[in-house]
């Protein structure tokens, strides 16, 4: 299963002339040597072919979630851009992936269920460079509608005062203070939050702050079980008098609030920004994939953030 060599002429690219990207920042945060090695025995070509780099079919796709772009703007986009060649690693004149090319590696990603680990790797050296004590954990879920009502897996959910979605939910741990994502599970959109917020749980999470929805004996002894603390809003006190208990539970549920508020920035990214307000694929293992690009994405842009106001 041989690959394609790309970036022959990459000295093309030393022209004083070319205008700076931030892409060309998010390529030196990390080692890509571990992504390599992870993608190395995707194979996503058609009989005959030489595959297009692993690597260079990854980044496309970062790419395509950054601007919002479907697989045919994709390929127009990094045929066009010389930034975008740079950062998948072509030369300013070689021949770029074509539509179906990008149709053929995610179905290569989901066979070899490589999400998870990715993910993994990208956020272990994201995490180490935005240096910071851990305090605490945000956990929240948010439904993303499904490509099709069509699609079996997944489900009909409906909140008070909102119209029903089918779709799925992305549950998600973030660190407090950085607002990386550390953990991710993906689940149909009517499981429950509780049930499924100890899967989104990162290890050694500190204080962990959530809604009340994660209230109950499941999620808090997982919290536990883990060495954190769970602080999550209450919706009631014992108390004999009225002023007196409402008072106590303001206090408790403020400080909550005010923290936990910061991992709407993480969603409101994901769908405003990244196009995550429906998915683009059928099928949980392909939401899945979809959702860890998705924060992969966004993690190599906030780390960007990070480190650029820490210099």
């Amino acid at each position: 299963m041989a690959h394609r060599v790309i970036g022959q002429e990459r000295l093309g690219f030393a022209d004083h002339r070319r205008t700076a990207s931030s892409l060309d920042e998010i390529g030196k945060l990390i080692d890509w040597q571990p992504v390599t090695a992870l993608l190395d025995a995707l194979y996503s070509a058609t009989k005959g072919e030489l595959a297009w780099p692993p690597l260079a079919m990854f980044k496309a796709l970062l790419l395509s979630i950054w601007y919002d772009l479907s697989d045919v703007k994709l390929a127009e986009a990094l045929d066009d851009r010389a930034s975008f060649r740079r950062f998948c690693g072509f030369s300013g004149s070689e021949a770029t992936p074509e539509r179906t090319a990008f149709v053929r590696y995610r179905r290569a990603l989901v066979a070899h269920g490589l999400d998870v680990a990715l993910f993994d790797a990208v956020a272990a050296q994201l995490k180490a460079r935005a240096v910071t004590v851990k305090v605490g954990t945000l956990v929240d879920a948010t439904i993303i509608a499904s490509a099709s009502e069509d699609d079996v897996d997944g489900r009909w959910v409906k909140h008070k005062g909102k119209s029903a979605v089918h779709g799925f939910k992305a549950h998600i741990g973030a660190d407090a203070t950085t607002a990386l994502v550390e953990k991710i599970a993906i689940t149909p959109a009517n499981v429950n939050d509780g049930r499924a917020g100890p899967d989104a749980l990162p290890d050694d999470p500190g204080e962990v702050f959530a809604d009340s929805a994660y209230r109950g004996n499941h999620f808090g002894d997982a919290v536990r079980a883990k060495g954190g603390t769970p602080r999550i809003v209450a919706t009631g006190m014992w108390g004999r008098d009225e002023t007196e208990t409402l008072a106590r539970l303001a206090a408790w549920n403020r400080p909550i609030h005010r923290v936990r508020g910061r991992i709407e920035k993480i969603f409101g990214t994901w769908k405003r920004c990244y196009g995550l307000r429906r998915m683009r694929w059928r099928g949980l293992a392909k939401a899945a994939v979809q959702v860890h690009l998705t924060a992969i994405a966004y993690n190599l842009k906030r780390t960007l953030s990070i480190v650029t106001v820490a210099a």
